[in-house]
């Protein structure tokens, strides 16, 4: 009966944010291990709920969670975590051993304090511990990938849409490498990097540069040449290797590599269709007020927690405030505990006064003072209604509505992205009943609401995920690229 070892590390680290990770942030989303947290995520769209799935149906295989991990995209992990999680990891791996493979499920853009390329780290741990122990693993598309990585592992898959809708389908085809691996089945991997950073923008892929990428990477795959596929890279995680690149499995490692530098060339064909320009938010609120009647979602990326964002920057509520809405709107979100604590104690239909956003730090805003009446407490825990991490459990901590003239604005008390139905429910939000809905987000949230919506609009505001890479102070990115001097 195969036995198999995993370990998941699911983050992604924004190195321009000025909020460390800490251990706090994977306690309220995923810190764990064991048969309990296997069993949590059955029947979810997530890495978690695919091996669930295949174990279900391999009823020969065993499989042992030795630690379980994830947290919403934020600043570098704090100092000492990479650490703990990788002597959890380690000391599950000796003292369960032998094992028959070892399956990690990572983003692939993780930065801690102490390492920029904190995933490459772990599979060199790993591959250390086990040996020649096969070793597979499973990638978010905007991993900043290591060619070293390829050399290191006996197999990976990745995400093939963006928004990110097939996380259990990805586990389930790097477990199908793992299981030929074990089966005697040798694979050559080959990761090709294109020095560039670009923008995610264009990234999705049910149409753009991007999508055409995939269809090209698709049409390559062969059962001897199993996974073929593109990473657009993280635009702000300065890693070592940074930046979109091609990556490709198979029998031949010639195959590989040609394969590799096919999908890496590819992206390098269409670089002017990834490049993005945005209005402020003024401009940007403007043309969502002339949108078509329904529901119009007015976006700001530059602070989307899943792109690293505090969930604290107060541009475009500022905007919206100034300009006294005249139709039903809604603002998601701040993480501002402070002020769920205070609507709390007010009370539902009291009023109060209120320091709303900023409360990180003066780089990105000053906070704004606010009179609101409280119109809705929440307790914090929805599942995701999906597609994207369809039936995962969240929870955002207490939250609260607060009411300023036509506009809601919701505060929670941990940071949780607003990109599933399920986030406005628990917070009294009727979206039938919006005109307009803010919200710090960009691609994700069009899984769930791109039908929803007559126009989705994004705009450019200050945040830890801003428009302008070149403004930014990278360290650790290829000097090759500094030189470029566009980012």
């Amino acid at each position: 009966m195969p036995r198999i070892a995993v370990a998941r590390l699911w983050f992604e680290g924004n190195s321009f944010s000025p909020v460390p990770t800490d251990q706090a942030a994977f306690a309220a989303r995923e810190w764990g291990a064991g048969p309990a947290m296997l069993a949590r995520y059955a029947g979810t769209g997530t890495e978690l709920g695919g091996l669930h799935a295949l174990l279900a149906a391999r009823q020969d295989w065993q499989a042992e969670l030795l630690i379980t991990a994830a947290a919403q995209p934020g600043g570098p992990l704090a100092r000492g975590l990479l650490g703990a999680w990788c002597d959890a990891a380690l000391a599950g791996l000796a003292a369960g051993g032998p094992w028959d493979g070892v399956y990690l499920s990572l983003h692939g853009a993780c930065v801690a304090e102490e390492e920029p390329a904190a995933d490459l780290a772990i599979i060199r741990a790993v591959r250390g511990a086990i040996g020649d122990t096969p070793l597979v693993a499973s990638f978010d598309f905007h991993a900043n990938m290591a060619p070293e990585i390829a050399t290191l592992l006996d197999g990976a898959s990745v995400y093939r849409t963006y928004p990110h809708v097939d996380m259990a389908e990805t586990a389930e085809r790097a477990l199908s490498l793992l299981a030929r691996r074990m089966a005697g089945e040798r694979f050559h991997g080959a990761i090709v990097k294109l020095p560039r950073i670009l923008h995610s923008f264009h990234m999705r892929s049910a149409g753009g540069p991007m999508a055409e990428v995939w269809a090209e990477a698709d049409a390559l795959e062969h059962p001897d040449l199993p996974e073929v596929a593109p990473f657009g890279g993280f635009a702000w995680g300065d890693a070592p290797h940074a930046g979109p690149c091609g990556m490709a499995w198979s029998t031949d490692p010639a195959r590989a590599r040609q394969a590799a530098e096919r999908v890496a060339a590819a992206i390098g064909a269409r670089l002017p269709r990834f490049e993005v320009s945005l209005p402020g938010p003024e401009a940007a609120l403007a043309a969502a007020l002339a949108a078509p009647p329904g529901l119009v979602a007015l976006l700001d990326p530059a602070d989307n927690p899943l792109s690293g964002g505090v969930a604290d920057t107060p541009g475009l509520l500022a905007t919206l405030l100034a300009a006294r809405l005249t139709v039903p709107a809604c603002f998601a979100f701040l993480h501002d505990p402070a002020a769920v604590a205070a609507a709390s104690r007010i009370g539902v239909g009291g009023r109060g006064l209120f320091n709303l956003g900023g409360q990180t730090g003066p780089a990105f805003g000053a906070p704004i003072a606010v009179e609101a009446e409280v119109r809705h407490l929440a307790d914090g825990r929805f599942v995701n209604q999906g597609p994207m991490e369809r039936g995962a459990p969240v929870d955002v901590g207490r939250g609260a509505v607060l009411r300023v003239g036509m506009l809601d604005i919701i505060v929670t008390s941990r940071k949780e992205a607003a990109v599933d139905p399920g986030f406005f429910a628990l917070h009294g939000i009727a979206l039938d009943g919006v005109r307009l809905l803010a919200n710090k987000a960009k691609n994700h949230f069009r899984a769930a609401f791109a039908a929803r919506c007559v126009a989705i609009i994004e705009c450019d505001s200050p945040g830890p995920a801003a428009l302008d890479l070149a403004a930014l102070p990278f360290r650790h990115i290829p000097s090759a690229m500094r030189k470029i001097g566009k980012y």
